[in-house]
């Protein structure tokens, strides 16, 4: 079917002077959209592919609205945390665990909880809080020494704080530099590790509530 030539003509100037897509012009002039299509083909506009600054421009918009999406998050979780602080606290072994984790923990991620110790009172607690505060699946691992069986700390672990995951092995790296020292870890070092952003966040609010108790 053939269209008026000032049809096209519009088509194209509305598309440089006003910058419509393809399917406004479709809209606005009541043709189709592959018709338009081949009217304004040669005409790239911001968004509408190649050659046109858009794409760039919306993948910034796009990379600060889920920064702003997931500021929002943290924030709310971390009131979560300030807000159920004196409600936990009631636990004797809350504080303990907090206390840990200020001493032992690692913070430098803050979308991962993870502690590692090798007295296995200490990871009784840290393993009890992680479950309980994070519905996610925790990880395990233990460091070893090379004169160390990994089987039998596998074991001993999976049997003190009744892991039903696997737990994986690491050797140290310097295991066998130190055949003549007088101490070890008897049973290896055992890491607990969850990646939780809302329970790392919850996390920092305890905390940072602790602290200011001390103060």
């Amino acid at each position: 079917m053939a269209h008026a030539t000032y049809l096209r003509e519009k088509a194209r100037a509305m598309r440089i002077e006003r910058q419509f897509t393809i399917d406004e012009l479709a809209e606005r002039l009541a043709l189709s959209r592959s018709t338009v299509y081949y009217w304004v083909r040669d005409l790239p506009i911001p968004g509408s592919g190649s050659g046109g600054e858009f794409p760039a421009t919306a993948r910034r918009k796009g990379t600060l609205a889920m920064q702003r999406k997931y500021r929002r998050l943290r924030e709310a979780a971390y009131q979560e945390g300030l807000e159920e602080y004196d409600t936990l606290a009631l636990d004797p072994t809350f504080r303990d665990f907090v206390c840990l984790y200020i001493a032992e923990g690692y913070k430098r991620n803050r979308n991962t909880v993870s502690i590692c110790n090798s007295d296995p009172a200490v990871m009784r607690i840290a393993v009890r809080w992680v479950r309980r505060a994070s519905a996610k699946k925790p990880e395990f691992l233990v460091q070893y020494h090379a004169d160390q069986n990994p089987e039998e700390l596998r074991r001993f672990w999976s049997d003190a704080l009744t892991i039903e995951a696997t737990i994986k092995l690491l050797r140290k790296s310097n295991s066998n530099q130190l055949t003549g020292r007088i101490w070890r870890c008897r049973y290896g070092v055992l890491t607990v590790r969850v990646g939780d952003t809302r329970f790392r966040v919850r996390l920092q609010a305890w905390m940072d509530c602790l602290r200011a108790e001390w103060l």
